[in-house]
């Protein structure tokens, strides 16, 4: 028995610590649990896992009816972001209008599994089978509850199948049906999109050709309103067919819009724009179509002012591109065809408020001048800034560093960095260039800094804290990372990570700073952090990403040697890195 005793206390106390260890067999979508009970869908996990609260989702994609998410229960604890998390099986509550037959459910939500070797998955979408009857057509009465594991065992599952291949991990959709005010604040604000989109300057100038169309000029104001009117619906039939298209192709046109393919020749046309709006060049319409649009008194009639309305559209897209751009990835995103095209329709009627006001009022209209020029001149700069932000997640950190350094270098050139200041206005406007050049400085030594890995200007705080943990790592530039360790003869250490993974956070803090294993990285690899979930995304296929976090060892010429998967103490991480 004395020997017995100490053997069995040990086993006790180790107990503990091997259930905190991760499965390494987890699977995201067989280890997770989905069924349907009193009016909620229950997504459970296993012990020694947990779901993120901010990625769960319920919604209804196809067949007749609408579906609401409702409160989510409150969580019960916390991952190391600071995130909230549940353990066990989440009850989530839904409702239904208008629904028949067999409904489809699409359950999206983040499973994580703890201890060493833990790791956080993508969000994962799965959909279960429910009978219409059973959901409830009013918030359920069920209270949101997280059930304990035993519980939810005892309910009976219904049918689940994996996300069809056509359904993109993503993060989770908004439900599908709005409530009445959460729909008209959403109009209201289209509306106010559309207004605002009306005074850029790439539609202003297009006035005097709306005129002709119009014939306002001594036809009085009430025919001037009315053909004005038309033309705006002329307008409107254009935009609500690309909400219709947006709304039709849902999530393959937001997966789309979020690829390199995509973004960059966007990106570049838009700075296209910019550098016309700053007069580089200018986008007139040929003479000969302008002549056809302005046309003689015959062809001044409610025909020619909804023509007009249909190709003012495409002709205004240098200015309101970036805000139709965001208003239809918004709609393609909820994928609600009605919704998409009420949108658009409404986003016109916004943006005809100027060209009605114009029919009806056209002597009031204030004339070009010196303002129009400089109004352009701020255009071009916010479309500029929109070309940069644009690419902000599929360039290096230090590319993003340069390519608003140059953005604000052109604000400085813009607000007459290199003009005098005769009064009180030119002054302030000096003032302001003289502050963005400041900022192009220092933002143009942070992106020297990214490129060479050096160190130029000074850091404090968190900001000096997070670059230690990782002194002399590359950001993002794997095939930099190749070069230099071919040049070096090393190995290349590749940390993948996400910003919304906990695992990841933890090695930041607890393995990679580690003396010992910092020594070893220093003498035998070149290391390298990349995010594949948002600034890298064209690397997760190639480098077989499904979890995070995930290290890599690889070869000077790219072949992978070894990998491990989720988080690991330093003592762990320094045994796998010294493995021959």
């Amino acid at each position: 028995m004395r020997v017995l005793t100490p053997i069995f206390l040990s086993l006790c106390l180790a107990l503990p610590a091997l259930a905190q260890r991760a499965d390494p067999s987890f699977d995201p979508k067989q280890d997770v649990t989905l069924a349907f009970d009193k009016g909620a869908v229950l997504v459970g996990v296993p012990a020694g896992a947990h779901l993120k609260a901010s990625f769960m989702a319920v919604v209804k994609k196809e067949g007749p009816g609408s579906l609401t998410m409702g409160k989510l229960p409150a969580t019960t604890a916390k991952d190391e972001l600071g995130d909230g998390i549940w353990h066990g099986t989440v009850s989530v509550p839904v409702s239904g209008e208008g629904l028949s037959g067999k409904v489809k459910l699409y359950v999206t939500y983040q499973p994580c599994t703890e201890g060493e070797g833990g790791v956080c998955y993508p969000p994962t979408t799965r959909w279960i089978q429910v009978l219409a009857e059973a959901i409830p057509a009013s918030a359920p009465a069920v209270k949101p509850a997280v059930l304990p594991l035993e519980k939810s065992k005892e309910v009976a599952k219904v049918e689940a199948s994996a996300t069809p291949p056509e359904a993109p991990i993503s993060r989770p959709e908004a439900p599908t049906a709005p409530a009445h005010t959460g729909l008209l604040l959403s109009l209201l604000l289209v509306f106010l999109a559309g207004m605002g989109a009306s005074l850029t300057p790439c539609v202003y100038p297009m006035i005097p050709i709306t005129m002709a169309i119009v014939g306002a000029k001594g036809g009085g104001k009430a025919r001037g309103l009315a053909l004005s009117v038309v033309l705006v619906l002329g307008m409107a039939v254009t935009y609500t067919t690309l909400g219709v298209l947006a709304a039709k192709s849902g999530a393959a046109f937001g997966a789309f819009a979020q690829k390199p393919a995509f973004l960059v020749p966007v990106s570049l046309l838009f700075a296209a724009f910019a550098f016309s709006l700053f007069g580089a060049f200018e986008i007139n319409l040929p003479p000969s179509l302008a002549a056809k649009l302005q046309g003689d008194g015959s062809r001044k009639g409610f025909g020619g002012a909804f023509l007009m309305g249909l190709v003012l559209g495409p002709l205004s897209a240098p200015c309101v591109g970036p805000v139709i751009g965001a208003v239809l990835v918004s709609i393609a995103q909820q994928g609600i065809v009605w919704l998409g095209g009420l949108q658009l329709f409404v986003f016109s009627l916004g943006m005809g408020v100027l060209f009605m006001a114009a029919g009806t009022f056209s002597a009031a209209l204030p004339r070009s001048g010196d303002w129009l020029t400089r109004f352009k001149q701020i255009m071009g700069l916010v479309v500029l800034g929109f070309a940069a932000w644009n690419v902000r997640f599929i360039v290096p950190a230090w590319a993003n560093f340069a390519l608003w350094s140059f953005v604000m270098l052109t604000g400085s050139a813009v607000f007459g960095l290199f003009e005098t200041a005769e009064d009180m206005v030119g002054q302030f406007r000096r003032g302001l260039a003289i502050l963005l050049l400041a900022f192009s400085v220092v933002l143009g030594l942070r992106a020297v800094e990214g490129f060479l890995g050096v160190d130029l200007l000074p850091r404090g705080g968190a900001a000096a804290a997070a670059r230690d943990e990782h002194a002399g790592w590359l950001e993002q530039d794997l095939e930099g990372a190749l070069v230099r360790a071919k040049a070096e003869k090393k190995l290349v250490l590749v940390d993948i990570y996400a910003e919304w993974c906990a695992q990841c956070k933890e090695l930041d803090e607890k393995t990679w700073p580690e003396p010992s294993v910092k020594q070893w990285i220093s003498k035998n690899a070149v290391a390298i952090r990349i995010d594949t979930d948002a600034k890298r995304k064209d690397l997760a296929e190639r480098l077989q990403i499904r979890s995070y976090p995930t290290v890599i060892l690889l070869d000077a010429e790219g072949r992978e040697l070894r990998r491990i998967l989720g988080f690991q103490k330093p003592e762990s991480m320094l045994s796998w890195l010294q493995a021959k």
